[in-house]
């Protein structure tokens, strides 16, 4: 009897001993997941957590890319600097790579104006050698010129005698209505995509409106009945380039195009480098802020706009982006490739999820 008790005291001794080392290893667990779930939020906030603010650190974004195509526009047209904008005396400077016809009109009902837009080529076609151009529609008929191909040309506009009745604001009309038509001969094809023409909206500065006197809006037309309203880019010193911005195609939100007036598609500039790594040279522009100031590398990195800061929806490229491979390149000498760089990517992801840090 005494030694079947003393072996029972034995076992349990023993096992409170035991039980003593499960603590002590539970309590480790406990401090080892604490320690690691503390390190973990300060990985992924760090910069938040000690200098404050939004801290800028890579993120998985998904921005959808707009598609490009590329549109060749061979008029150029832009109000004259020195010009006294005024209803007496607009200038403008005007240049185009193929024979056209200019025709100026002074107040012009809005409502009509994007009627007549909508229309097929052949009717803007059949109205310009009709003389029947949005005939009914406006108050005065201004310049009408015929012209060659030229360089940069001023040309001086004026309205004609009598006054304008626009309409208390909102308006509706339009102060001044330029179009650049393509003069194409009789029985010729063009081809879908070519220009056939520029139809630029003038705002002229007046009592009842006083903002600068201005291009409202450019609507390009296309062979193939496409209207575009073409905007401008903002590069980070401060030159602008123009964008297309489908307004009449079913997939409007999917298409994009950066223009100039020598048939390029994208900006060929290497001295704009981007804002953020000043590195690379900037290559996307943003939307809709339409900033164009980051590089490729930079872009996965943010989720607003460096100059702005206004929210990224999509964004488009303004150039080749073949310095992604130097960008590859420079990773692999750094002892980091993109393998490494996604298994560790996949390692902070499964710890935040274990830790429940979503």
């Amino acid at each position: 009897m005494l030694v079947a008790m003393t072996a029972m005291l034995v076992s349990v001794a023993e096992f409170s001993n035991i039980l003593s080392v499960l603590a002590v290893l539970m309590c480790f667990c406990a401090m080892f997941l604490l320690i690691m779930r503390n390190m973990t939020v300060f990985w992924l906030h760090g910069e938040e957590l000690m200098f404050g603010g939004n801290a800028v650190h890579p993120v998985q974004q998904r921005i959808p890319q707009m598609k490009m195509m590329k549109v060749h526009i061979p008029f150029t047209f832009k109000l004259h600097e020195t010009s006294n904008s005024s209803y007496s005396d607009l200038r403008c400077t005007i240049s185009s790579q193929v024979p056209y016809t200019l025709q100026a009109f002074w107040g012009v009902s809005i409502r009509e104006l994007h009627h007549f837009l909508w229309k097929a080529w052949s009717s803007f076609q059949t109205a310009v050698n009709d003389d029947s151009l949005l005939r009914g529609h406006y108050q005065h008929c201004g310049l009408t010129l015929h012209e060659t191909s030229h360089t940069e040309k001023t040309i001086q506009m004026f309205m004609p005698e009598g006054k304008l009745d626009l309409g208390t604001p909102p308006r509706h009309c339009y102060p001044l209505v330029i179009f650049l038509i393509r003069d194409t001969p009789e029985n010729s094809t063009l081809h879908p995509d070519e220009t056939v023409a520029l139809v630029n909206v003038v705002h002229i500065r007046d009592n009842v409106c006083t903002l600068p006197t201005n291009i409202l809006a450019q609507y390009l037309k296309q062979a193939n009945g496409q209207l575009s309203s073409l905007k401008q880019l903002y590069l980070a010193t401060g030159n602008a380039l123009s964008y297309q911005d489908d307004a009449c195609s079913d997939d409007a939100s999917q298409r994009a195009v950066v223009l100039d007036n020598s048939g390029s598609g994208f900006i060929t500039g290497q001295e704009q480098l981007c804002v953020v790594c000043q590195y690379y040279p900037l290559s996307r522009a943003l939307l809709p802020c339409r900033h164009t100031c980051i590089c490729a590398s930079c872009f996965g990195k943010l989720e607003t706009c460096p100059m702005c800061r206004s929210p990224i929806k999509s964004y488009f490229c303004v150039r080749n982006e073949d310095y992604l491979a130097d960008c590859a390149l420079g990773l692999e000498k750094t002892g980091t490739s993109p393998k490494r760089q996604s298994f560790s990517q996949w390692i902070q992801n499964s710890i935040t999820e274990f830790l429940g840090l979503h």
